[in-house]
């Protein structure tokens, strides 16, 4: 059977975080900063920041001492994205050889890849064919790349997806809701509590991608063997 295999972006493939926090810096300068967050919640934040009053660019007013004024200042640093012509396109990897490999086990087990994105837009191309250049960039010909709306787990179903691999707890619950893949979440082995509860919600768990894609690959292995099927089901956190 030909698995259909959903992969996050963000988190998972490319490198937001580093990004963010370079912004942040060339606006604030290199103090400490704010989380970075979930690219994909930033429509609902950015709402939200519409109703907080007009601010001046100052790096006192804007310091993340406060919830307010992290919101400001995420909405500045949300500003200077938006407005980079094809920012999508600029992220490093955060597994150099993850896209490649990617496309490779594609090849090898006749995998149907998906990559699926909430990103919001920026100046530019859109950000179905800014994902796209990035990953042929990255060594991926041909992505099928949707940007999506809804929930995870909605795409997940329509997909018909067999395994879908994000770094965001609340995505795989949705996965795990509304469909019948099996997620995959990619968490550091020292997030214990994480793992934990990831496990105890039937999600698998992943230290890195390339981890993640061993366990794929394991799990494509095994798929006409029930019995190694369950040991590594038992060992991910699938059961």
């Amino acid at each position: 059977m030909t698995l259909r295999i959903g992969f996050d972006m963000d988190g998972t493939l490319a490198d937001f975080g580093r990004a963010f926090h370079e912004v942040e810096a060339r606006l604030f300068g290199p103090a400490p900063g704010i989380s970075e967050g979930y690219p994909e919640r930033e429509e609902e934040a950015q709402a939200e920041a519409l109703e907080t009053p007009p601010i001046v660019q100052d790096r006192m007013e804007v310091s993340p001492s406060t919830p307010q004024d992290s919101r400001r200042r995420r909405s500045l640093i949300w500003k200077a994205i938006q407005a980079t012509p094809d920012f999508w396109c600029t992220l490093h990897p955060i597994e150099a050889d993850a896209v490649s490999r990617i496309h490779a086990l594609m090849l090898l087990h006749k995998w149907e890849v998906f990559f699926i994105t909430q990103r919001p837009y920026t100046s530019g191309d859109t950000v179905q064919r800014q994902t796209q250049k990035w990953l042929v960039d990255q060594g991926f010909d041909l992505p099928s790349v949707l940007v999506l709306g809804g929930t995870r787990g909605t795409a997940a179903a329509a997909l018909r997806l067999s395994y879908h691999v994000d770094d965001s707890p609340q995505n795989c619950m949705d996965v795990i809701s509304d469909s019948r893949a099996r997620p995959v979440l990619i968490v550091p082995d020292t997030d214990e509590i994480g793992i934990a509860s990831a496990h105890a919600l039937g999600i698998g768990t992943a230290p890195t991608i390339g981890a993640g894609l061993d366990v794929l690959e394991r799990a494509t292995l095994a798929a006409a063997n029930p019995s190694l099927f369950e040991r590594l089901a038992s060992m991910v956190g699938w059961w």
